[in-house]
């Protein structure tokens, strides 16, 4: 029997399939464009089709889902029994899929509450699943809404990038901050600030930026439960050997994922990105 709350997000929450369709939450997808190709976001196909992409230097976009789509996801929802929705997504300094999503929940058929997470990836994810939980147990949109903010609220991401340059070109990152990486050539870290993608410190090595990252990861979890995701785009072994090392490390570790970043935000962060979301309970 469906949720009366039924919970949508878009593909950038990265959460893993089997969790989406165990809480019956709803996918938009963005679309990431690699020369006039357009490819739909949380396929291995994309993925795969954007390393190519990068490694050939073809033109490499990203756009939002329509407000179309998600009327439809809306309408669906609907149709399936649900009383009200709860919209989640990635931070609208980022992309403008709050946006849309704004615009398709004034001409829903049930009540559409859209949140801005100020997040992306797991850090978004997380939150997804806080609402879920709320919506499962029988909660009310307002009760699902503040779940999934108190989790945005606690929770930290931190990523290094063999390069600032994919940013830069996707206008994510100012032109002065990555060429001044460029020029010191430095390692960057970086952290999700105020919804924004803002550089955190500068690390003259990788081993040292992954180590940092890696005491980062541990500072914030602190020694309550605390859900963990390892991210990656084209560094698996970095990512598993990260999150072996966090789960040695973690006493109040309660899950754990280490995934593949889908092929809009790797778009903007190049391969070779590793990161850490840490989101305590």
């Amino acid at each position: 029997m469906p949720c009366s709350v039924a919970i949508v997000t878009d593909s950038t929450a990265y959460l893993p399939r089997s969790t989406v369709a165990r809480r019956e939450v709803r996918v938009v997808p963005l679309t990431v464009v690699l020369g006039d190709e357009a490819l739909e976001d949380g396929t291995e196909h994309a993925v795969r089709r954007l390393a190519q992409a990068l490694g050939q230097k073809q033109s490499v976009t990203t756009s939002r889902p329509s407000p179309a789509e998600f009327a439809e996801a809306y309408r669906r929802a609907a149709a399936e029994g649900a009383k009200s929705i709860v919209s989640l997504h990635l931070s609208s300094e980022i992309s403008g899929t709050y946006d849309a999503a704004v615009l398709a929940a004034r001409e829903a058929t049930v009540p559409v509450r859209v949140v801005d997470s100020g997040m992306i990836a797991m850090a978004l994810g997380f939150c997804v699943l806080a609402a879920a939980e709320v919506a499962d147990a029988g909660g009310s949109v307002d009760d699902a809404v503040a779940a999934a903010v108190k989790r945005a609220e606690a929770t930290r991401a931190v990523f290094y990038v063999d390069t600032l340059e994919h940013l830069r070109r996707g206008g994510r990152i100012g032109t002065a901050q990555a060429l001044l990486g460029s020029a010191l050539a430095v390692k960057p870290l970086l952290e999700l600030a105020d919804g924004r993608i803002e550089p955190l410190e500068k690390v003259r090595t990788a081993s040292r930026a992954i180590a940092r990252l890696e005491e980062l990861a541990v500072e914030h979890a602190g020694g309550g439960p605390v859900d963990v995701a390892v991210h990656h785009l084209a560094a698996e072994e970095r990512a598993v050997q990260l999150a072996d090392r966090l789960r040695g490390r973690l006493s109040g570790l309660v899950d754990l994922h280490v995934s593949e970043v889908g092929a809009v935000l790797g778009a903007h962060t190049g391969p070779g990105l590793l990161g850490a979301v840490v989101a305590p309970r």
